[in-house]
């Protein structure tokens, strides 16, 4: 039987765990905790299971030991990856919402 979301986070390894203060996750920005959100979320709704999340985040820790970019980006990486990978979103789609984000502009002609 697969573990309970909660328990498979709170459960993380050490090298890949959730950044925390007095046992309470820690977000340093509302994007952090919007990110936390939507992998729960997309975890939850059967779109990927915990562990293969895991996975991506510790490639991203392994691949960052300068520590570079924060938890939180490597986490968005993850979710990122994971997305393209499973289909959820094409590379041109992410690319394009990045920059929607990023410039603050969206094309609604393109949806």
């Amino acid at each position: 039987m697969e573990k309970s979301a909660d328990r498979q986070i709170s459960n993380m390894p050490e090298e890949v765990e959730l950044p925390r203060e007095n046992g309470e996750l820690v977000f340093d920005a509302p994007w952090e905790s919007r990110a936390f959100g939507m992998a729960v979320a997309l975890n939850e709704s059967g779109k990927y299971e915990w562990p293969e999340f895991v996975n991506h985040l510790a490639g991203e820790i392994k691949s960052d030991p300068a520590e570079e970019r924060s938890y939180y980006e490597k986490w968005l990486y993850s979710l990122a990856d994971l997305a393209v990978e499973r289909g959820l979103i094409s590379e041109s789609e992410l690319d394009q919402r990045t920059n929607e984000y990023a410039t603050g502009e969206r094309n609604d002609d393109d949806h």
